[in-house]
This record gives C-alpha cells, structure tokens and sequence, in this order.
C-alpha cells in the first residue's frame, strides 16, 4: 500500500480540485508521491481549472510603500505572518508591518534576508521582529520582500475579508502611458494569479513538462494520431494564457487580452510582483 495520509489526501484535493477517489487512486499509483499524483492527475484531465483565488494557508499581511528615484519610482512590498488572524488584525501587528516595510525600503533590500538585517530602532528588522512577537504572544515571520523599480509603479492591495488587513498585493511597473490602465492590470493580477510575465519568460521545462502532458492526456482521450501535434499545440496555447499575463483574457473584458489592453493605451508592461498570504 501506498505510503500517504489522509492529510496528504486533502491537500492533493485543495491543490488539484479532484474528487477523493481520483486523489486517492493517483496517489496509489505515484506510490505517496504527491508531485508526481498531480502530473499523474492533470495527465487524466482531472484537475479543476483555478480561475480564482485559492484558500490561504496561514494568516498574516501585505503593505507596499512607493517612492520616488532619480528615473522614476521604486516599491517594495512585504508579506508579514502571524498564527491567528485575531493577532494579524490587532494594531500593534499592524504597526510592525507598517515598520518593517519602512526599514525595509529605507534600505533597499530586495528580499526578506536582506529586509531581516536591515537597520530598526536599536537593532535589526529581525530583533524588532522578535520582540514584537513575544509581545503579541505568537511567533511572527517576515515570509517574503520584493522591490522593484521602473518608469511609473501602479499597486493594488486587496482584503479577502472585511475585517482583516490587505492579504494581497499587487505591484504593476509600466512606462507612462501603460500607467493609464495599471490600475485595471494589477486588479487583475489579483484576481488571477499570472505566473510570468510574457509566454517567452516561461522556463523551457516547463512548457516541455506542459507539451508531454497535454499529449498523453489526448492520447488517453483516444484522440488521433495525426491530429495529435496541432491538439498539443492548441492545449499549450491555452497553458500559455492561464500563466503569461499578457496572454491572459483581461479580467474586466474577456474580449480582449492583458496584452492588447495595454498596447491600446500605447503603453508598455515591464514587470508586476504579487503576494498572496499563504500561497
């Protein structure tokens, strides 16, 4: 028998969207791998889409602070966790987001170690960290930092619940006339969690594992022969719109693509970041 928990079972399912009998079914067959049980899964075309936002796995923040450069705009953005949402929503949990993302663009760190060293009252963002922690009584963790710079920053911060801080944050870089429209783009990115920027950004294999995938899973189809490469071909398209921003059907007008959409206000998309609690 496979060597797999019931745990394992439930987080194949989150992760997947199949049924129970299918997780379990391709769990036995990966023998416990759960890596390999979702190829296994998608190859049978049983896996759900994920059109939207998934469920967090933890509690915690984003904040973003933007500032100006001397060629335009910088934002860094941090993601800040916590045990219990009852400690994420208190003030004195929302003050140390608030300094942490402070010290952490004050010193231009581009990733959470760097953002951890970084100067904060007496000592470093990871002391101020620590002591905040036992303060509030649960451990806290600064899970992630980015910064980026460009032309003209566009950000979105968005609340998955009412009485909680922002869970998601959404950096958008464009040149000027692209600013025009950032604010639909980053809404966007929010809502549908794009992985890379264009098709060409997406590692070679990647798009391989996707090309080997959508072949067997037309193949157990009983599709035919011939028609195979154009019926691949078609569904790697269709993986490049559910992960290359630019190719992805606009949020607000499925008519048209990300891409096209900002090429109408003559603008150009140069980067985005997003945070999500958890994910």
């Amino acid at each position: 028998m496979a060597n797999y928990t019931a745990a394992d079972i439930k987080a194949l399912r989150e992760k997947t969207g199949a049924g129970m009998l299918d997780v379990k079914k391709a769990l036995d067959e990966a023998d416990g791998n759960a890596e390999k049980a979702v190829e296994i899964i998608r190859k049978k075309g049983l896996a759900r889409a994920a059109k939207r936002e998934g469920n967090a796995t933890s509690e915690g923040l984003v904040a973003v602070k933007v500032s100006d450069t001397a060629d335009g705009q910088a934002a860094t953005m941090v993601e800040l966790n916590a045990e219990t949402d009852f400690v994420v929503k208190n003030e004195k949990f929302i003050a140390l987001a608030d300094a942490v993302l402070e010290a952490a663009a004050a010193a231009g760190a581009t990733d959470e170690v760097a953002a951890a060293a970084a100067p904060a009252g007496d000592g470093t963002v990871a002391d101020l960290i620590a002591a905040e922690g036992a303060t509030l009584g649960e451990k806290v963790v600064l899970r992630r930092v980015a910064r980026v710079e460009g032309p003209r920053i566009t950000t979105y911060l968005h609340k998955t619940a009412k009485d909680l801080p922002p869970s998601v944050g959404v950096v958008v870089v464009t040149d000027e006339a692209g600013a025009t429209v950032a604010k639909d783009v980053a809404q966007h990115v929010a809502a549908l969690a794009p992985k890379y920027l264009t098709r060409e950004d997406v590692p070679a294999d990647v798009i391989e594992k996707e090309r080997e995938i959508a072949r067997e899973r037309s193949i157990a189809e009983g599709k035919p022969e011939a028609a195979l490469p154009k019926i691949v071909e078609g569904r790697l398209n269709g993986f490049f719109k559910e992960v290359a921003l630019l190719d992805q059907p606009l949020a607000k007008d499925q008519k048209t693509t990300v891409g096209k959409y900002v090429a109408g206000a003559n603008g150009t998309l140069q980067a985005f970041v997003r945070f999500r609690v958890g994910s």
